[in-house]
């Protein structure tokens, strides 16, 4: 859904991927792929070991995406109400509809791999009396009979998506323009104040944060890579706020540079 979001009109082939590491996989075999990595959840909050992922795979991010989660129950069209007993989903999808299944305890909630994977389960299996917490997307791809839609509890809950690409594709997917926003990693000295002196100098630049979020180094106790966002409607100061923080980080690097979208809102 998101890929198809951000692409909007073009065709593409979508090479669907059971973890995440696969995603880096595919782009490490192939140039001309281009990796969706989910990478953080307005409820759920950011996925971690994506980040780690996502530096480590030397991509280069040339854009975002916000998609906007709605979550349905489905079964199969012979199934009602009366018959359904247990319900399959994502742990994350579950959790996101706790209220919802709070008002059905008959219910029995059972934890999966993926919400789509759920209803293509039910749907390949012909799993009477089962149902599945999934996009309606989904429900309708697999010929599920939607029992309720919208049982999400938070009306406002956004997947961001970055699209991460090889460095020599980079330029073809975006324009640096328009480019309005960058994701930075970097680690610091273990020394008082070197996170605050970073921070001070891009406020002095007028860079703004959107987010930061810092991961611990395996094997060096107490250093962290802090993984950060940054929105900027000046390219220079941008440039200039990057050379003065050069030399207080170590190990810094430019992730991506692309053009920020608003939640809900279509590339």
């Amino acid at each position: 859904m998101a890929a198809h979001q951000y692409f909007g009109g073009e065709q593409i082939q979508l090479i669907c991927c059971s973890t995440f590491e696969q995603v880096f996989e595919n782009v490490k075999r192939d140039p001309t792929v281009v990796a969706m990595l989910a990478i953080e959840n307005t409820i759920a909050g950011s996925l971690l070991h994506n980040y780690d992922l996502l530096r480590q795979s030397g991509t280069t991010v040339v854009g975002e995406h916000k998609l906007h989660i709605e979550h349905c129950i489905c079964c199969l069209p012979d199934d009602s109400w009366e018959t359904v007993h247990e319900v399959h989903s994502h742990p994350v999808a579950l959790m996101q509809c706790r209220g919802f299944l709070s008002n059905h305890p008959e219910l029995k909630a059972v934890e999966a791999e993926d919400t789509a994977g759920s209803a293509q389960y039910i749907a390949e299996h012909s799993c009477k009396g089962w149902a599945a917490i999934c996009s309606a997307d989904a429900a309708r791809y697999y010929g599920l009979k939607i029992l309720e839609n919208s049982i999400e509890d938070n009306k406002h809950n956004f997947t961001r998506f970055l699209v991460a690409t090889h460095p020599q594709k980079a330029d073809f997917l975006r324009s640096l323009e328009k480019a309005d926003k960058a994701s930075l990693v970097f680690s610091l000295p273990h020394e008082e104040g070197s996170l605050s002196k970073v921070l001070t100098i891009l406020s002095f630049y007028n860079i703004n944060l959107t987010k930061i979020q810092s991961l611990p180094i395996i094997g060096q106790e107490w250093e962290y890579m802090f993984y950060v966002d940054v929105t900027y409607d000046n390219l220079t100061r941008y440039r200039q706020s990057i050379d003065a923080i050069t030399p207080l980080t170590k190990e810094l690097r430019i992730l991506g540079e692309y053009e920020e979208v608003g939640a809900g809102k279509k590339k």
